[in-house]
C-alpha cells in the first residue's frame, strides 16, 4: 500500500458516512517527502483532524469535480504547507498519545466516582 500511496499525487477519500479513517492517515504519514493532496470527504471521522485537506461533501459532484482539480494542480508550496499541516496531525495524535488520554480520563472519572 505504501508504494501506491507514494504513487499518487492526490488520494481522493469520498466515504459516505464515517470511515476510511485509517487509509486517509496512512497516505499522509506515508508522503514523508511533504508532498500530495488530500481531498477527503467531510464525513469520515478522520476529517475533524485533518482540517488542511480539501474538505468536500461527496454528494455535490460539482465540489467533488472542482476538488479533484484543484488538488491536481495546486501549487507546490500550498501542497507542501498543507501536508506539513496534515503530517503533524497524524504523527502526534498517534495510538499512544490516544491510549495515554484515555487512560487518565478514565483515571479521573474513577477518582470523581
Amino acid at each position: 500500500m505504501v508504494a501506491l500511496y507514494l504513487a499518487a499525487d492526490v488520494m481522493l477519500v469520498t466515504a459516505l458516512r464515517d470511515g476510511m479513517n485509517l487509509v486517509a492517515k496512512e497516505y499522509v504519514a506515508a508522503r514523508k517527502s511533504g508532498d500530495g493532496v488530500l481531498v477527503l470527504s467531510e464525513f469520515t471521522g478522520a476529517a475533524d483532524q485533518l482540517r488542511q485537506a480539501l474538505l468536500i461533501n461527496p454528494h455535490d459532484i460539482e465540489e467533488l469535480k472542482a476538488s479533484i482539480v484543484t488538488a491536481a494542480t495546486m501549487d507546490s508550496d500550498q501542497a507542501r504547507k498543507r501536508m506539513r499541516s496534515l503530517r503533524r496531525q497524524v504523527v502526534s495524535n498517534n495510538v499512544s498519545r490516544w491510549a495515554k488520554e484515555f487512560l487518565e480520563s478514565l483515571s479521573q472519572q474513577h477518582t470523581a466516582a
